[in-house]
């Protein structure tokens, strides 16, 4: 790789990264191409970057980023996943990942919103609802109280349309 290609890929890839609100680092062993190409085309239907990249390199674009203390500990092969609008979605991801894959991938280190946090932790993570759900549970809570609102206003016309109805039919 000649030098101003590495440059373009450092500048892109530091981009990536402080715009990221997560970032985990997974290493991985004999995985092969048939597989490497459904796990990019998994994570990029999530819209969720997985790059694998060079330590050095990574370490070099991480520079002034929230993921510089993340980066410093890579050894081996490594790839990077960054996720750019929902922290849950891409640990959501990474765990079905992780599942398909067995032994062949391990999370080596995670950084989520600036905060640098373990397997466990993303474990965790992957367990919360993800942004759209939340949105679905508030607009369950907010719509609640209406629709209680609006059987209450309707039962009592309910009740008399019912006792009306059972009189004309008594007296019929």
């Amino acid at each position: 790789m000649q030098r101003n290609e590495k440059q373009n890929l450092i500048g892109a890839l530091h981009e990536k990264m402080s715009r990221s609100v997560i970032a985990i680092a997974v290493g991985y062993k004999a995985i092969n191409a048939e597989a490497t190409v459904k796990l990019r085309k998994t994570f990029r239907d999530n819209k969720v970057d997985y790059k694998v990249v060079k330590n050095t390199l990574a370490r070099l674009a991480a520079k002034g980023t929230p993921l510089e203390k993340f980066t410093e500990g890579l050894e081996g092969p490594n790839a990077i996943i960054l996720g750019y609008d929902d922290v849950v979605a891409p640990a959501k991801v990474l765990r079905d990942v992780l599942k398909e894959q067995g032994d062949k991938m391990t999370v080596k280190a995670g950084v989520v919103q600036g905060n640098l946090v373990d397997a466990k932790g993303l474990q965790a993570l992957a367990d919360l609802p993800g942004l759209p759900e939340l949105r679905g549970m508030l607009v369950g809570m907010i719509n609640s109280p209406a629709s209680k609102l609006v059987r209450l206003l309707s039962t009592p016309g309910g009740q008399i349309a019912r006792v009306l109805k059972a009189k004309s039919e008594k007296a019929a």
